[in-house]
């Protein structure tokens, strides 16, 4: 396959998942606020482009960091819908291959991390790239209100980004 077409076809779905994203967890209070920015900002900024070459500009002004918030912000929607599969799929595959189905994930995220499978609100903070790979800090508010805060980690790959670990922090370990 070509490298341009390859490219093209990623920035398309990219863009394709957050608006999906956007569209289904507007309602729920899930999508930040920098998300919605980068889209309006986008097809305003863009808006002489033609046809297709105006949703490739929006994917690839997008970016990496919105990218990674789509794809955490749609498997939170999934945990939501009760869509275990969905959710499933933005598991990296070693995380796959521990749990083996998305029923045990399911059940592990249920059982482990409540305010992931029930978020009320979620706010994004830093995304930066460290010795242990890329991470993005989260604050997620629970059903009661109380926030608490993650570190995912995420990896890239060719179907786009995947989450391989959540770690739970205090406070004080969270990056702005």
């Amino acid at each position: 396959m070509n490298l341009k077409i390859y490219m093209a076809q990623t920035a398309v779905a990219s863009v394709i998942s957050l608006v999906a994203a956007h569209t289904v967890a507007s309602g729920q209070g899930v999508m930040p606020a920098s998300a919605e920015k980068v889209s309006s900002i986008t097809v305003t900024e863009h808006a002489s482009a033609s046809g297709d070459l105006a949703v490739l500009v929006a994917a690839v002004t997008m970016g990496e960091k919105e990218e990674v918030h789509a794809a955490i912000n749609a498997q939170l929607q999934a945990f939501l819908e009760d869509d275990l599969g969905r959710a499933f799929t933005f598991a990296s595959s070693s995380i796959r291959a521990m749990f083996g189905t998305a029923q045990n994930f399911g059940q592990m995220v249920q059982r482990s991390y409540p305010m992931v499978w029930r978020p009320a609100g979620v706010t994004f903070f830093a995304h930066k790239e460290t010795s242990q790979g890329r991470t993005q800090d989260v604050q997620i508010f629970d059903a009661a209100g109380t926030a608490h805060y993650l570190r995912y980690y995420v990896t890239q790959t060719p179907s786009g980004w995947k989450i391989s670990g959540v770690q739970l922090l205090d406070i004080a370990d969270i990056s702005v």
